[in-house]
Order: C-alpha cells, then structure tokens, then sequence
C-alpha cells in the first residue's frame, strides 16, 4: 500500500510573521510539524524565527530520510536536528524558554498497518466511510483555560508562557535528542480506501475549540475540501476578533493540514 496526496493547505495566522507550520508526504511516510511560537526577537538562530528554522529543519529531514521503519526515520530526525542546531546557531540562548521546539506526528506504512509517532498536540484522523477515529492528541481545554486566566488580566502572558515552555515533562520535536525516548507511538491497521487527515492544532481547532462536530466537518470536507474548512475557521476567528468567546492568545494560529489516501 502506498500514499495518494489528495490535498494540503497551510496558513500563517498572519500574514506579518512566517508560518511555523510544515508538512509533508512521500509514498510510505507522512508529517505534520507545528513549531512553538517563539517568545522573543529572532537572534538565537539568526534573522530568523527559532520556530520556523526547526519546522523547516525536521521537515527536511524527515524528506530526505533513507531509513524504512518509523522508529528508524524517527532517530534520523531527532539527530538531524540536534546537528543542525549546534551548527548553524549563532549565539547561547537567553533561557530553556528560547531553545526552537515544535508538535510533531508522524506516521509511516508497515504492511497492512499504520505506525504513529508523536508528541504534543498535532492531529490524527483515520476516515473509513462515515466514521472518523482519532488519533494522536486528544482535545484538551489546557491552554483555553489559560487564555481565560490572560484575558482576566490576572497574569502577564508572556512571563506565564515562558515559564511554561520550560516546565519538567515537556517534551517535543526540538534540539535536544534525548527527547526521542518520550514519542508516543500507536500501530493500527488500515485498509485500501482509509482517508488520513493530519492537522495541526491551529486546523483542528474547528473541532477543539470551535464546536463543529466531526460529522459536519467530514462532509465539508469531502463536499468542499480543505479550503473550505479554512474559510470557516478563519471566518469564525474573525467573528471573534476580540477573543471574547473563544479565549486563546492569538486571533488566528497557523494552521496546517494534509489529506491523503491509502491505496493498494
């Protein structure tokens, strides 16, 4: 069995700062990456954002990947990344809080079955007809909650965030390889016809955060496609400018997804 793209879309939250997100697929392997917003100026890794340098990076690196197995792929990419860190940064950090990190999930073909890899909060779904299961993250009202605490004025958003990318436990695509052994890692089986939707949590928000039910976003999906699904996340985000209803910290995130076919 092989992977057939279908479709992709991806949106910077806004159109002044560049998108962290990235993804990609080849015939037995896939990946979504969403860089973790950078807490500070640009400087660590030159002009450019800490989050967009590490989301390009491990993309690249899981495209150019020769080994078969995930948990292989998986080793590659971690090193790579390290590697490249600790050649191309220019300075030491400020702090834990500025080392460039992202979500990540990834997932390869193995015979009849499907193996994940991931960690934080990215997306998985396996569409079979008119049923949709999930995998990978599961929603969480974590960071809905802490928007609400920043929207009350009861803390410093910024102070709050940087001591929580720092935070015991946190573990994610980043510099540090030894962050490797914490993947989650789930094998499924699956079947010529099954549909796999990657998200980013900026997409997957719709359903998180937005209240669409999965139903009606499977059937704008295959009725309209990812573009549509698009127009009404950023519909909704706009309607909600002032973050009001939906208490997050920024209007918009980037959102990212990729839509793809298993085939024999």
């Amino acid at each position: 069995m092989h992977f057939d793209l279908i479709q992709s879309i991806s949106l910077a939250g806004s159109a002044t700062t560049p998108n962290d997100d990235r993804c990609g697929a080849t015939a037995r392997l896939a990946w979504i990456i969403d860089g973790a917003t950078d807490l500070g100026p640009p400087g660590l890794m030159g002009s450019q954002p800490g989050a967009a340098w590490l989301a390009a990076t491990a993309s690249r690196a899981f495209a150019g990947a020769a080994a078969e197995t995930l948990p292989d792929i998986l080793d590659h990419v971690f090193a790579r990344t390290a590697a490249a860190y600790a050649t191309e940064r220019t300075r030491s950090p400020v702090d834990d809080w500025e080392l460039p990190s992202a979500a990540f999930l990834a997932m390869a073909l193995a015979g009849d079955a499907l193996d994940l890899g991931w960690l934080a909060d990215c997306v998985c779904l396996v569409l079979r007809g008119d049923a949709v299961t999930r995998l990978g993250s599961q929603p969480s009202t974590d960071e809905t909650e802490e928007a609400r605490v920043y929207a009350t004025g009861e803390e410093r958003p910024l102070a709050m965030l940087r001591t929580k990318r720092m935070r015991p436990g946190r573990y994610i695509l980043g510099v540090d390889p030894a962050h490797r052994a914490f993947v989650e890692s789930l094998r499924v089986r699956v079947e010529p016809g099954d549909e796999i939707l990657l998200m980013t949590d900026g997409m997957a928000a719709l359903i998180d955060d937005y209240g669409m039910q999965p139903d009606a976003f499977l059937a704008t999906l295959r009725a309209d496609g990812l573009a549509a699904l698009a127009t009404r996340l950023r519909a909704i985000e706009a309607e909600d400018a002032d973050r009001a209803r939906y208490p997050r910290f920024k209007r918009s995130d980037d959102a990212t997804a990729l839509w793809l076919r298993i085939a024999a």
